[in-house]
């Protein structure tokens, strides 16, 4: 049975000032865990081991589907695939942050890919600052949990410019350059994520502005350009599915300013691939029974218990759990039934006396550096709560 260690919670107002203002979930309740999940030294080297590995996993799997040309197998839409293959093969194109959600690696269970949450990954507030804020609040250890989330961004920052481990010549090679951070308007939670980033990257050492992604003016000529001003360096917390089916004509104007060196999207278009819950098939076919792995497939696995999921989807939405038998154990309805499925075999989840079920989230800058914990029912969805954790 998985430890806990139970918390005060934090003050509304004071999570208000923070700047975290998605604290309470449609039904009043806090989404924020009055308690910690405790690990310990040995599980959270396991989990840093674990990210590191996935991501070089991660690496091979892109370049196997590039040489083979399997986008399609893995949902990509067409009007994106030239673009992927230039922000792959250039180096300036960097991979800012990503989120694993790992099943097991707490309560003796191993660890498991569920999968990569490449693109657009949220949580990020949550992990950085708020469960850091839970232990100086609590009078705990604020040095006691793996979370290196925010220094770790800074540095990534700087590595945009460098283009190498060190960031020592940032200064020294930083042109100016100015960065746009983008989100859509109506969702408070993905604006004060990027306006969190956009914190960072000014403290990193950019010149940065916000705007939201109707305010900007696209143009194969022009580049990116707000208020008069252009970018050469353009952050959105916005899918790259997304535009692609969506806004075609964007996706269109967005593969020209790349290829004609006009500007660098972060996260680059090549991340879309590593979201894909097709690439759970990929990495089985390339790694059959890697340890960190589950088995996945585009059919139904015979004779097993197991998870049919959309490749593309978000917060649990169009999500099943399959007896061996065929039956349905669990599902919620959402907007993504349309998507190809993908088959992943079932692994149970740490649970806690009440029976709610823990999913880890390890974040990947540059290596693992920051875990957070989310808890809710069989499948976890928009009403899963945010939980911390500490290390001991």
């Amino acid at each position: 049975m998985i430890q806990l260690q139970q918390t005060k919670s934090l003050d509304k107002h004071y999570l208000e000032e923070l700047g975290f203002v998605w604290h309470t979930d449609s039904d009043e309740s806090s989404y924020i865990a009055d308690r910690l999940v405790v690990i310990s030294e040995e599980e959270a080297e396991a989990y840093y081991e674990a990210g590191n590995r996935l991501y070089e996993m991660f690496i091979e799997a892109g370049e196997h589907i590039i040489k083979n040309n399997l986008f399609h197998e893995i949902g990509i839409p067409f009007n994106l695939v030239e673009l992927i293959k230039a922000s792959w093969e250039s180096e300036v194109h960097w991979h800012l942050y990503g989120r694993f959600d790992l099943a097991g690696g707490i309560d003796n269970q191993p660890i498991k890919l569920l999968e990569f949450n490449a693109d657009t990954p949220t949580a990020l507030f949550e992990t950085a600052i708020i469960q850091w804020a839970i232990l100086k609040k609590n009078s705990l250890n604020e040095e006691g949990q793996f979370n290196g989330l925010y220094e770790a961004l800074i540095d990534n920052f700087k590595r945009l410019v460098t283009l190498e481990e060190s960031v020592d010549a940032f200064e020294e090679r930083y042109e100016g350059w100015k960065f746009l951070f983008t989100s859509i308007k109506g969702d408070t939670e993905e604006e004060q994520t990027v306006r969190l980033l956009q914190h960072i990257a000014t403290e990193a050492g950019y010149e940065t502005q916000f705007a939201y992604i109707d305010e900007i003016e696209f143009g194969k000529e022009s580049g990116i350009v707000y208020e008069g001003e252009t970018y050469e360096l353009w952050f959105k917390l916005i899918p790259w599915e997304d535009i692609a089916l969506e806004e075609p004509d964007l996706a269109m104007i967005l593969k020209d300013i790349v290829l004609d060196q006009k500007a660098i999207i972060f996260n680059p278009a090549y991340t879309l691939m590593f979201q894909s819950k097709g690439m759970l098939k990929i990495l089985w076919d390339l790694f059959p029974n890697d340890p960190l792995l589950l088995e996945s497939s585009f059919e139904p696995l015979k004779n097993q218990k197991q998870v049919a999921k959309p490749i593309f989807g978000r917060e649990g939405g169009s999500v099943s759990i399959l007896n061996a038998d065929g039956t349905t154990e669990a599902k919620i309805e959402g907007g993504y039934a349309n998507h190809k499925m993908v088959y992943q075999a079932y692994t149970k989840l740490p649970t806690d006396t009440e029976g709610s079920s823990y999913q880890a989230g390890l974040f990947y800058v540059y290596e693992s550096c920051a875990l957070g914990f989310r808890k809710g029912g069989l499948i976890l969805d928009n009403m899963s709560k945010f939980v911390g954790h500490i290390v001991r």
